[in-house]
């Protein structure tokens, strides 16, 4: 008897998730339509994602430990202090915030390479198809879109590069239809010439040119040295199963921290309030740990290993009081970016993140390429003896993280979202919501969060409680000691998330958050003969 497959797939905008199912319902990997997506999105949604940013994976293959690609850019090789003289901090935007090495592509290439491994590849004309047509024929500015647009207006519009994300040199409006030619083109020579001329061919001669001439330090030489890595995941094992996420220089250890706390404080609670507080509390001990000990590979001064031992998270727990909150603020991160999930017909999975940083990242357009590029190196610090500290060949912190579990019950998960500190603690929100207390996903993800710290396109260090929270539990947070205000519910300061899950029995479940403009698919496979 044939066992039933099925498929999942989840993003943040519906054209990349609808993409992302096709290619699936077609017999395409995991890996494949997650390309394909990663296209699409980085078209529909221009101003979180893009080819001049970077990419994460965690890919499993059922019965087999999962493996994570780093595809994160490094400094170029004449990103140095001596190139931000005069300055006390790197620039945000513009040629010098555009410092680092964009990783997604090279890691869009990596991926499929170990998808080709399991199957019979499909043609890479075939993946970015959709997202071509989609440059070419124009997207529609969604609210998100829309929301960046006026809020990096008076930064970036005055660079006439930046045209092409701006109607009639106005902020964009929801609604409207914004065509990206230059990008649609650049898609299709990559189609046809192949991803390795992002870095190798007629694409990074462009680019090291553009990117020149807007003052980066970047040059052809950092495109052609780039290689995206594969690595071994960091895992932490809970009551509940194994729990997956990336090392340095992402918080993956942050997210795996917090988890693995509540793991051992769980059984203290017994309100909702209780669960916020609790979960609040992890993250505070865990964000000491990384702000302590995250940098680039080569700088770490602890095996993020010896983090995750008994002994350390005892010892972490023991600080974490049910009646009161640690005083807070601390150093915040910012990020911006998008997370999606897939799962094929066998039962592969994919947790990927992809991001430019800031909304539309350094502001710096090519316009030989349409493509917008990253301003991750706005992470780096130019004092000497930082953790952060710049030096050419380094990689910055990176807030993404995208998160994997493995449950002893059987079930295996794919979860992540965007936003910056929120990254952790939505992916701890929407993981102990569901599978602690046993919450339908759709609610686990739907329901009112909170963030403690700073998201993307925010200053302020304190706890945000979506409205929705606060009418229930604010009191009682307050009471406790948190410096708490109130934002309204259903907010996208929360991050965009979302998760797939493939149960023993090989059904799949699949949401996405309504905070975005995702879809979700979660189906049985019906192979072309049957369909």
């Amino acid at each position: 008897m044939t066992t039933t497959q099925y498929t999942a797939f989840t993003a943040p905008h519906y054209a990349a998730s609808t993409v992302g199912n096709e290619i699936l319902q077609r017999g395409g990997t995991a890996i494949e339509a997650m390309v394909a997506a990663a296209a699409s999105i980085a078209v529909e949604y221009p101003h979180m994602n893009g080819l001049g940013g970077d990419g994460f994976w965690l890919i499993s293959e059922p019965g087999k430990a999962p493996i994570a690609i780093d595809a994160c850019g490094t400094a170029a090789a004449l990103a140095t202090p001596a190139f931000y003289e005069g300055k006390t901090a790197i620039p945000s935007r513009g040629g010098q915030a555009a410092l680092t090495m964009a990783g997604a592509v090279a890691g869009w290439q990596k991926a499929l390479d170990i998808s080709a491994g399991w199957q019979s590849a499909m043609p890479l004309s075939e993946l970015l198809e959709t997202a071509i047509s989609q440059a070419s024929w124009g997207i529609e500015v969604t609210q998100s879109m829309s929301d960046a647009s006026f809020k990096t207006y008076d930064e970036l519009a005055h660079d006439e590069h930046f045209a092409p994300f701006l109607i009639k040199g106005k902020a964009l409006k929801k609604g409207k239809i914004v065509k990206l030619t230059q990008l649609s083109a650049t898609l299709q020579h990559l189609a046809d010439k192949g991803l390795n001329d992002f870095y190798q061919g007629d694409i990074a001669h462009q680019l090291a040119a553009d990117l020149e001439d807007a003052g980066s330090p970047i040059r052809l030489a950092d495109f052609q040295q780039y290689q995206a890595l594969q690595v071994s995941p960091l895992s932490v094992t809970t009551k509940l199963g194994k729990l997956y996420n990336l090392p340095a220089p992402t918080q993956g250890i942050a997210s795996l921290i917090i988890l693995a706390l509540y793991d051992r404080v769980v059984h203290k609670g017994k309100t909702d309030a209780d669960m916020v507080h609790l979960l609040i509390e992890c993250t505070k001990q865990a964000f000491i740990k990384r702000n302590q000990f995250v940098t680039d590979p080569s700088r770490l001064s602890a095996d993020f290993d010896s983090l995750l031992t008994d002994d350390a998270l005892d010892e972490m727990a023991a600080n974490i009081e049910l009646e009161s909150a640690l005083p807070w603020p601390h150093e915040a991160k910012t990020g911006d970016t998008i997370w999606m999930g897939a799962c094929d017909n066998q039962g592969r999975m994919v947790s990927y993140i992809q991001s430019l940083y800031w909304e539309f990242g350094s502001g710096v357009v090519s316009p030989q390429t349409g493509i917008v590029w990253n301003n991750r190196g706005t992470s780096f610090s130019l004092e000497p003896g930082h953790l952060q500290y710049l030096q050419p060949g380094m990689k910055p912190f990176h807030t993404l993280n995208p998160a994997f579990a493995e449950l002893h019950d059987g079930r295996r998960i794919s979860y992540g979202t965007m936003g910056g500190e929120g990254q952790p603690q939505t992916q701890a929100a929407l993981f102990s919501r569901y599978a602690y207390h046993n919450q339908p996903l759709d609610k686990a993800i739907s329901l009112g969060r909170w963030l403690l710290g700073r998201t993307w396109g925010d200053q302020s260090h304190n706890l945000k409680v979506e409205r929705d929270v606060a009418e229930y539990v604010g009191d009682d947070l307050i009471s406790r000691g948190h410096d708490m205000v109130v934002v309204d519910a259903c907010n996208e300061l929360m991050g965009h998330a979302g998760a797939v899950v493939l149960h023993p029995d090989h059904h799949t479940e699949a949401a996405t958050d309504p905070r975005s403009d995702g879809k979700a698919f979660a189906q049985r496979f019906q192979p072309a003969a049957e369909a």
